[in-house]
């Protein structure tokens, strides 16, 4: 059995990758590390200004329909026939406008059908419907 032994004088055929991948993730950490920073690399001076009030919330408009179908605005009664104009005029106030449809249980689902419908019409897109959490 012959053996074949390397002479140490012959070229090694075979190239070691490891210490690459440590000098290249080395590399990737320093430019991660130093591209927030080459972000701001002009020196502004900012200049300085009396404070501002932040801009309003959008305000919610709670509209509410009780057993009878009856429907409130804000507390206001408002005839269905009256609900798209009054919904229309306080949208052109606030055209953010956020709506809290509130109805009860045993209400007919073809009122708040109807309601929904004005509402849309009316341009509100902002829409949320109040529920009451389930007891457990």
């Amino acid at each position: 059995m012959a053996f074949q032994t390397r002479s140490d004088h012959a070229a090694m055929s075979e190239i070691n990758v490891t210490p690459l991948v440590d000098v290249m993730l080395v590399l990737l950490v320093i430019f991660i590390v130093t591209a927030p920073l080459l972000i701001q690399a002009v020196p502004v001076e900012l200049p300085k200004t009396a404070p501002t009030k932040p801009a309003a919330e959008p305000r919610s408009v709670s509209l509410t329909i009780n057993r009878q179908g009856e429907i409130f605005l804000d507390r206001d009664r408002v005839a269905l026939e009256a609900l798209e104009h009054e919904l229309g005029a306080r949208r052109a106030r606030n055209a953010d406008v956020n709506l809290l449809v509130q109805a009860d249980e045993g209400v007919n689902f073809g009122r708040v059908a109807q309601v929904l419908a004005l509402v849309q019409r009316a341009g509100i897109t902002r829409l949320s419907v109040v529920t009451a959490p389930t007891r457990q």
